[in-house]
């Protein structure tokens, strides 16, 4: 059977793709958030995952405000980067694993989950720059991925505790899969930022402190916000840690627990908090 190895979560700005390809990763203004990575990466090389199942939110390639899926599976055997322009280059294609993603299907059905299945899928800086993040040395991360796009873009949103359920309800496929691989769920997005309005570059530290906490003591912590408390306290775009709680959810079903690998708070960048968080099941 696969086994669950652990969850990432990494914020996903485009301009740190900028940084990544001018080479300004010991620069006084990038350093700090750069310097959350190494201990990630030693860990990496100890755990080596075979597939990645990730959870993100799409930027318009695939979905654009008149057709907006609340959940989507990519069941494709490759997923070519077609980026916006703003970060990283264009890269070869990162390799998929359908017979995870099929298996996700329709274990998410059969639970009455109503899922996109995507036989195509596009993928954007959301998707390529954590791996670029997680795997530097590596034109292309050594895995094979599945992605699952949250919508975190127009109203009505999912809610954290619906968001929380289908995170939970992957661990629990992941698990009952038959295939013999090591398998990692990865969040990207936030943490709280907000891009525009009248709280154009707000940031909740003292929220985004209390919930990269509960990532590892309490992950149901984040369910008792709504929607809309949620873009109160993390800001319009910060409503992207609802990656993170379908992540840390799909963690609660392996073994007794996590243990946190490591984890990093900085800001601002780009007038974003960002955070990074490495658990490991035990």
């Amino acid at each position: 059977m696969a086994q669950l190895i652990g969850g990432l979560a990494t914020s996903h700005i485009p301009a740190i793709g900028g940084a990544i390809h001018k080479g300004k990763q010991n620069e006084p203004y990038w350093k700090p958030f750069f310097d959350g990575f190494p201990p990630i990466h030693r860990w990496l090389d100890q755990a080596r995952p075979d597939i990645v199942v990730v959870f993100y939110n799409d930027h318009g390639l695939n979905f654009f405000l008149d057709k907006m899926p609340t959940f989507a599976i990519g069941a494709a055997a490759e997923y070519r980067n077609a980026d916006e322009g703003w970060g990283i280059p264009t890269l070869p294609p990162m390799p998929g694993c359908p017979e995870l993603s099929w298996h996700l299907i329709n274990e998410l059905i059969a639970r009455e989950f109503d899922i996109v299945t995507c036989q195509e899928m596009l993928v954007d800086h959301a998707c390529t720059l954590p791996f670029k993040l997680f795997w530097p040395d590596h034109e292309v991360a050594p895995v094979q991925i599945v992605p699952i796009n949250i919508n975190t873009v127009q109203f009505p949103l999912p809610t954290a505790r619906r968001v929380y359920k289908l995170g939970k309800a992957v661990g629990e496929a992941i698990q009952r899969w038959d295939g013999d691989k090591r398998v990692a769920v990865m969040a990207t997005g936030g943490l709280s930022h907000q891009l525009d309005g009248e709280r154009a570059g707000f940031i909740n530290k003292s929220f985004d402190l209390q919930f990269l906490d509960s990532m590892e003591t309490n992950p149901e912590w984040a369910t008792q916000f709504s929607d809309l408390e949620l873009v109160e306290k993390a800001g319009t775009q910060g409503v992207a840690l609802l990656m993170w709680l379908a992540m840390r959810a799909a963690l609660t079903v392996a073994g007794s627990g996590v243990r946190k690998v490591h984890s990093n708070y900085h800001i601002p960048i780009s007038n974003t908090a960002t955070g990074v968080l490495a658990l490991e099941t035990v």
